[in-house]
């Protein structure tokens, strides 16, 4: 697609015309008294223009040259001699040749217009196709390999493309399927250094390092250079290169800004992790701050009196100053408990571990981890007759229990009630814990899922904003879904939808305790 058009032909070109001529003159010979001389000589016009279209203009000024001399040697009296009994003769050949020269020329640019015109529509294609195939790529590695690959295939040359490390030293980054042994010479890196901070091509057919077989573009935007292309572009004539040359800096362009692009993408997303990570931590020391340093406080508190006022404090006192330690450090262990949940969550490090359970279970071992923060709080609990097991990891299910039930403590007042309902339609079992507490703002229902978001209405109330998160990663982890609602006109109620994903076992239809309604 880059070889650009000789105007002078090849020999076999000049060898073509020549039968082209003289077959023209046996076809004449036979049936030029029908023509006429006017005629005869017209009709040599058209090996002119057919070599100027096909060959170029070295060719068709031969035909010229050849078609006077067969019109004067076999035509024009006296023939099988190349003088003239009438000079007028003359002034027809002069004529002639000016028409064939004429011609010539103009067949000869417009075959050179189309030669641009094909060459303009290949360059344009093999954008395109670059552009199509590196637009969507968001990995630097991959679209480096697509760019080699595609400059090699349209140029049918080995290329590779060179970029500087942190360091600043180039290093091979992509090269093409063939070019590995080509692309490991050690020169291509000092030459890439050299047209790195040049911002300059070198190699063949330019002014540094004219006679190479490679060539080196820099891949360069307004910004920067990102890195150099080399393109191993052998030993092809240097008529040529200036061609293959705007070819070759139009694919590095267009691959240059596509770098760029992915560069900066890349550095958006490190940037946005950065304060993404700088946010969380600074949520998750305040939060920590306030979450730790009240329970810290009660057990200090509660500790020291135990061991100052030994002689002070009766049975009935002692046992509440060390229940009220450890619902301080019950209280403490759920708050790390979250945290390294959130951390496997965070990690990717979330594993199931599922087995068929019963839902009455998980809600038993729930509510005796709570016993001590339950004293204050009338429990009913509403299970369906018909519940079935469900698989489920029950360690992860309890900790979402806790935390839901947790969050329904905290918010409520001293006296309240805290329903908890069991019920399953169709492939989903539902369990909803209600209380009657402060409720949620109608547009934070969806947001308290967020990590470390406290609603509107509890602000005021010490947490850390990552119980409910980490229950919405636990819940969706089983194939569920969990949500907030309003609990009529008072209070809150969380939805907890677990998926039903195998048939229930045969023990479990035998046994009588699967429904009850129970007053805790």
């Amino acid at each position: 697609m880059v070889n650009k058009t000789n105007e002078f032909g090849s020999w076999k070109s000049y060898v073509n015309t020549a039968l082209f001529i003289a077959a023209v003159t046996l076809f004449l010979k036979a049936f030029g008294p029908f023509f006429g001389l006017v005629n005869i000589a017209l009709l040599y016009l058209f090996p002119v223009l057919f070599s100027a279209v096909r060959w170029g203009r070295g060719p068709s000024f031969f035909a010229a040259g050849m078609g006077v001399l067969s019109f004067d040697f076999l035509f024009v009296p006296p023939t099988f001699s190349l003088t003239v009994s009438d000079l007028r003769y003359l002034i027809s050949f002069i004529v002639f040749l000016s028409v064939a020269a004429l011609t010539a020329n103009l067949a000869s640019k417009l075959r050179s217009q189309i030669h641009q015109a094909q060459q303009r529509e290949a360059s344009t294609a093999a954008l395109y196709a670059l552009s199509s195939k590196i637009t969507a790529i968001s990995d630097l590695d991959v679209l480096l390999n697509q760019i080699v690959q595609h400059v090699s295939d349209t140029l049918d040359a080995k290329a590779a493309i060179i970029l500087p490390n942190q360091l600043g030293e180039q290093q091979l980054e992509a090269y093409s399927k063939d070019g590995g042994d080509w692309a490991s010479d050690e020169s291509h890196l000092s030459i890439a250094a050299w047209v790195n901070k040049h911002n300059a091509i070198a190699g063949r057919g330019t002014l540094t390092l004219g006679e190479s077989s490679d060539l080196h573009v820099p891949l360069a935007t307004d910004q920067q250079v990102h890195g150099v292309l080399a393109v191993h572009v052998g030993d092809r004539n240097l008529s040529d290169m200036s061609e293959l040359i705007r070819i070759i800096e139009a694919l590095s362009d267009l691959a240059a800004v596509a770098i760029s692009r992915v560069k900066l993408a890349n550095e958006a997303k490190v940037a946005q992790l950065t304060a993404e990570s700088e946010k969380l931590r600074t949520a998750l020391l305040d939060s920590l701050s306030h979450e730790l340093r009240t329970p810290l406080a009660t057990i200090i508190g509660s500790v020291t009196g135990l061991l100052e006022g030994e002689d002070v404090f009766g049975p009935e006192d002692r046992r509440e100053l060390l229940l009220t330690t450890r619902e301080g450090a019950t209280r403490m262990n759920r708050l790390v408990g979250n945290l390294l949940g959130m951390v496997r969550i965070e990690s990717g490090m979330l594993r199931l571990n599922k087995q068929w359970c019963g839902v009455e279970d998980i809600v038993g071992v729930a509510l005796t981890q709570l016993n001590d923060a339950l004293l204050h709080r009338k429990v009913n609990i509403h299970l369906a007759p018909d519940l079935p097991s469900v698989p489920m990891d029950e360690v992860l299910i309890e900790q979402v229990l806790i935390n839901v039930i947790s969050n329904a403590i905290k918010y409520s007042p001293d006296g309240s009630e805290i329903v908890i309902e069991a019920d399953h339609k169709q492939d989903m079992l539902d369990l909803t814990i209600k209380d009657e507490g402060a409720g949620i703002a109608s547009g934070d229902l969806e947001r308290v899922f967020e990590k470390f978001y406290r609603g509107h209405l509890t602000k005021h109330i010490p947490g850390t904003g990552l119980g409910l998160a980490i229950c919405k990663s636990i819940v969706e982890a089983h194939g569920g879904h969990i949500a907030a609602m309003n609990n009529g006109d008072r209070g809150t109620a969380i939805r907890i939808s677990l998926p039903l994903q195998f048939a229930e076992k045969d023990g479990d239809r035998n046994d009588n305790h699967r429904g009850e309604d129970l007053n805790h």
